[in-house]
């Protein structure tokens, strides 16, 4: 396994990992600051404003719970509600997204991951959605509206059995800046579609 970062001035949240078999396109859920000063802007935390305010909350809830002025079921109902509420923060952190790929097989198809979990441990959910090269019809950059932007995303075009096209958008939750598209549609295209020396789309 050899892993490089091509963008390590301005992107270096983009890693390439190149396997025995494959090639994969890591981009993290990170990113320098668009200021210039460096400073790391993190789309997954460990920690937040919601995880600083839980032991205050609990803490106010939690004499009344075992108060006696509050009947049983209203004590029920404060454990419940604190019982959501931890529940509830717990999920949030443990579904966030810590980094997305693009997995390219030459001989089999392309591999699109989404891994989640919480920042300090491994990830423990991964997606995965595989289309295989005899339906790929090619990998592109398109543009698309996100609230009031237009933004560049990478999407693999393929068929389906039902003959109808289909487009699978690529580092769909962190949509990376344009440099980092450009690098891993370059790659992905000389992988799997493209023939430099008769500059032809050649199958593999």
């Amino acid at each position: 396994m050899q892993q490089t970062r091509p963008l390590p001035d301005c992107h270096p949240e983009l890693s390439v990992i190149d396997w025995p078999s494959f090639r994969e396109y890591r981009v993290e859920n990170w990113r320098l600051a668009r200021d210039g000063s460096g400073n790391v802007v993190r789309g997954a935390t460990s920690w937040g404003w919601i995880d600083l305010c839980l032991p205050v909350v609990i803490s106010f809830i939690w004499p009344r719970v075992i108060s006696k002025s509050y009947s049983f079921s209203g004590s029920i109902m404060l454990c419940a509600f604190v019982v959501l509420v931890v529940g509830f923060t717990i999920y949030c952190r443990c579904v966030q997204v810590l980094h997305e790929s693009v997995l390219v097989f030459p001989a089999n198809g392309i591999q699109l991951e989404t891994h989640r979990g919480y920042p300090l441990l491994k990830p423990l959910f991964v997606s995965r959605r595989f289309i295989h090269a005899s339906l790929s019809e090619d990998f592109v950059i398109n543009e698309g509206l996100r609230r009031w932007n237009v933004r560049y995303y990478l999407a693999a075009v393929h068929g389906s059995t039902t003959d109808k096209i289909t487009l699978d958008v690529a580092f769909e939750n962190i949509l990376p800046h344009f440099p980092v598209l450009l690098e891993v549609y370059q790659g992905v295209q000389e992988l799997m579609f493209y023939n430099r020396t008769d500059n032809r789309h050649t199958p593999i």
